[in-house]
């Protein structure tokens, strides 16, 4: 069975990942970055439209702290948030720009376009067109590649991390702390199953939206760095703040397209179904550029009052203003597609699941509980969101707090005495490899996500997620035994991690009864 050592694992190649694989091989590691897609440029970074937050302009660092400070609803890590507002602009110029070659979007002049978007007190928002996670994404998977220290493995799905607790053979160990030393993976292609030691290892897996039945996330984000670091038994924290987005493309045959914050940042203007404005009687300060998650409520019930499937934005009266096809490519085409002009016509939409704000608690380094592992992106929790995540920092906070695990990652450890006591993956003896049905696979998932998005949703009730607890715990059971009695396969893999952050979720929500941020809980009338 392959058995393999190396530095550093960075589990995931959006943009936290690809930066702190880029981060430790500056300093002359080896370093293994996987992803479970056979694209690496398939990831949450990828689909990111708005752009990305640094200071520019008339804007402080202080400014860009409070404007986060006040989004995550008062729960917000002041540490972390001080330390992106601090490192936005080197990170972004120097990083981004300087070294990777990221084309952001220029004036005519040759300066940088900032826009803005909802609960920004300022335009500092750099972007590429409407297409900026693919302009990063292309440039830092091109530099990873370039990489002589990096080695890049495709199509391989992280099963399990290994720690000395859980996969030792020396039964002494259980005496001392907890250690990671790496992680299990599955060749997608062979059904190999491979053993990989590393001194650090890094979880960039991205979020949870495919746990809910309407989501902008990618077929990609089913939780699996916080289901494997949540069974080592490394801390969790504000599981229940899920990030709905208020406007995702609606068709009648579904999609996970989003349209941007930014077309409201450039006047686009939120109609129910009768043509009607609605967000000045919801927020009469921000009206269209309130935070998400007041927009998002706003919609559905717009949509409950008005017996409608979707609402409307409406960015067509602006079109003496600006260029819209210039100014957001992207999603013109992609209406065009499906036969909307959005010079001519609003663009319906529908609220869907878009960030997960909680995840694997880290501290300012990226270091979670467990030694020797570390977690960047939205995978894990530095605390910077609070309970709602302000508008495009996301591709910030896993820039900044990539670079800062990357480095951190390479300093001296102790992991490789313990290489020799690691056991190589086994399979039960039980396992029967003609119980391979992806239709059970298929109706457990649409289980989940139905369950999820009714329940542990945008408006949560007690009675709701009591229900949600208890039906995710009879689902865990049913999977987890289909789990042990078949071979291993990345669809199975990535249900059995879907279930344990869903109950972790609904588990946190009902614990509490604080209505905060995202995480917003009533009686029905």
């Amino acid at each position: 069975m392959p058995r393999k050592k190396t530095d550093i694992i960075v589990i995931g190649s959006g943009i936290s990942g690809c930066t702190a694989a880029l981060s430790a091989a500056r300093c002359n590691k080896q370093v293994i970055l996987l992803t479970k897609t056979a694209d690496p440029m398939e990831s949450n970074t990828r689909y990111a439209q708005g752009g990305i937050v640094t200071v520019g302009g008339e804007d402080t660092e202080d400014l860009l702290y409070r404007d986060i400070i006040r989004a995550g609803g008062g729960i917000c890590n002041p540490e972390a948030v001080r330390i992106v507002s601090r490192e936005a602009r080197r990170a972004v110029y120097g990083f981004l720009i300087d070294e990777v070659g990221v084309a952001f979007t220029k004036r005519d002049d040759g300066s940088y376009h900032f826009t803005r978007e909802a609960a920004h007190s300022r335009r500092r928002i750099l972007h590429h067109l409407d297409m900026t996670g693919l302009e990063i994404q292309r440039k830092l998977i091109a530099r990873v590649k370039e990489n002589g220290n990096i080695s890049l493995l495709p199509n391989h799905t992280a099963i399990d991390l290994i720690t000395t607790h859980h996969n030792s053979k020396n039964p002494l160990l259980k005496y001392k702390k907890n250690l990671c030393l790496g992680v299990f993976v599955l060749d997608n292609r062979t059904g190999e199953v491979k053993t990989l030691l590393a001194d650090a290892t890094v979880i960039a897996t991205g979020g949870v939206g495919r746990l809910y039945q309407h989501t902008t996330n990618p077929e990609c984000a089913t939780g699996d760095g916080i289901s494997m670091a949540y069974r080592a038994w490394a801390e969790v924290a504000n599981m229940e703040y899920v990030q709905f987005h208020p406007t995702k493309l609606y068709t009648e045959e579904g999609t996970s397209f989003l349209i941007s914050e930014a077309v409201r940042g450039e006047g686009g203007i939120l109609l129910n179904k009768n043509g009607d404005a609605f967000m000045e009687r919801y927020s009469p300060q921000w009206k269209d550029l309130a935070p998400r998650d007041e927009v998002t409520r706003a919609i559905y019930n717009e949509m409950a009052e008005t017996e409608s499937t979707h609402v409307y934005l409406d960015i067509a009266h602006n079109k003496k203003s600006i260029s819209i096809r210039e100014r957001f490519p992207g999603i013109y085409e992609e209406c065009r597609r499906h036969k909307i002009d959005i010079e001519t016509e609003p663009i319906p939409v529908v609220p869907g699941e878009h960030y997960f704000c909680g995840g694997i608690l880290i501290d300012g380094f990226g270091r979670t509980t467990l030694r020797g592992l570390y977690a960047v992106g939205e995978a894990s929790c530095s605390g910077v969101h609070g309970a709602n995540r302000l508008a495009s920092v996301s591709l910030l906070e896993g820039l900044v707090f990539g670079l800062k695990a990357g480095k951190a990652a390479v300093r001296p450890k102790i992991n490789r005495l313990y290489f020799k006591d690691i056991a190589d993956w086994e399979y039960p003896t039980s396992v029967k490899n003609t119980e391979n049905d992806p239709l059970l696979t298929l109706q457990d998932w649409n289980n989940l996500k139905t369950t999820m998005w009714n329940y542990v949703g945008i408006i949560r009730t007690e009675t709701r997620l009591t229900r949600a607890v208890s039906e995710l715990r009879n689902l865990y059971s049913r999977i987890t035994d289909y789990y042990r009695d078949s071979y291993l396969t990345r669809a199975k893999i990535e249900l059995r991690n879907g279930i344990i952050v869903a109950q972790c979720i609904a588990q946190f929500a009902k614990r509490n009864r604080k209505t905060i941020g995202s995480h917003y809980v009533t009686e029905p009338e």
